[in-house]
């Protein structure tokens, strides 16, 4: 059976980027990544973003995990998951453990990767306006019950890479 990773934290914090890398790096693992993004265009496409599809969004993820657990040695959802209650569903759904990616406001809003941050700090009645990013005009519950904590404000990705082999190789003993 796998070890079931959520990782938890706001757009552009790295949740993407450290399970890409370390997938890569484990050449002796089977690793499957079930990422967020691409999930909420096929497998999640029907679902809004209010609360009750983002949950439903996390539960659908942690039943297609669950399914895969006999194929994998690590399976890494990789999801925003804004609410204390979708991680408690893949927590109680698959036993996923709780990995938060976090990174500051300031940072995320220096990388906006995605132009994300630009569109939800637009004025009122700006038709390019974002009204529900997560974390800076919809709600980020902070993550309680974690078992491990990325900093990517201040860890670069070989840094958070070596920190998620450590924990994962200490879980899967």
């Amino acid at each position: 059976m796998a070890l079931i990773l959520q990782f938890t934290g706001m757009s552009g914090a790295g949740k993407t980027s450290i399970s890409d890398a370390f997938q890569a790096s484990c050449l002796d693992r089977k690793i499957k990544i079930l990422d967020g993004d691409y999930y909420r265009k096929t497998l999640c496409a029907d679902l809004g973003f209010t609360k009750a599809d983002r949950i439903e969004n996390v539960r659908r993820l942690g039943q297609l995990a669950s399914g895969l657990s006999k194929e994998y040695d690590v399976i890494i959802i990789a999801v925003i998951n804004p609410y204390e209650e979708g991680r408690a569903v893949l927590k109680e759904t698959c036993g996923a453990e709780l990995v938060y990616i976090y990174c500051n406001l300031d940072i995320l809003l220096q990388r906006d990767t995605k132009g994300l941050y630009k569109r939800a700090l637009l004025p009122d009645g700006d038709p390019d306006k974002l009204d529900n990013l997560t974390g800076v005009n919809d709600v980020f519950e902070e993550p309680k019950n974690v078992a491990l904590t990325i900093d990517t404000s201040s860890a670069g990705l070989g840094e958070s890479i070596t920190k998620l082999a450590s924990f994962v190789m200490n879980t899967l003993k």
